[in-house]
């Protein structure tokens, strides 16, 4: 193949994803999206070390997809019961600058969050795999849950995902919000 044939054929890159254009339609509004961490970000796992500290595991694909999210214009934010410094080191390296940690009721905390960026309920989308993530994902005008959620998360799931947490869960999420705002294909077309 020549030098033009391999650059027309990078050139057309064209997505492969399909996404219920249902979906897609109560997607658009997204401006931001709250995620949990332990079952969402994470596989749900808490690991210790010796010295009691919690150990992470944390995926890639998921760490990607928030990075796309910021530079489509959406805001991701983290809602989580729990924090260690393994979270904040992560969240700092993925430039992910709204995060309220260590809260039980996670709906004020989200409020904050939605007050501060000068958005409501009907621009949020939501991420949770547990009861009580349900106070912030019934209000979100977009709610998901993974695969390995509990039953009630999901049966109030609007969508849930292919993959397990911490296994690419969190990207489907942002990859199915990067193409209901529009902005998939010319982020793809960037990395082509």
């Amino acid at each position: 193949m020549s030098n033009s044939q391999t650059e027309a054929a990078v050139t057309s890159l064209q997505p492969a994803i399909q996404i219920d254009p249902e979906l897609l339609l109560r997607a658009q509004p997204v401006r931001v999206v709250f995620f949990d961490v332990d079952g969402v970000l994470t596989d749900g796992g808490l690991y210790f070390s010796e010295q009691g500290e919690t150990i992470k595991r944390f995926n890639t694909l998921d760490g990607h997809g928030l990075k796309l999210l910021q530079k489509a214009g959406i805001t991701p934010a983290v809602v989580t019961g729990r924090d260690s410094p393994a979270l904040r080191l992560r969240l700092k390296n993925l430039g992910v600058v709204h995060a309220r940690f260590g809260t039980e009721d996670k709906r004020p905390a989200a409020e904050a969050i939605l007050a501060e960026l000068g958005l409501d309920w009907s621009q949020a989308a939501a991420m949770g795999d547990d009861w009580p993530d349900l106070p912030v994902m019934r209000r979100s005008v977009f709610a998901c849950a993974p695969l390995n959620a509990q039953v009630e998360v999901k049966a109030n799931a609007h969508y849930i995902t292919q993959a397990a947490a911490g296994q690419g869960a969190a990207r489907e999420l942002c990859d199915l919000l990067l193409v209901a705002s529009g902005k998939y294909a010319q982020l793809l077309a960037e990395y082509a």
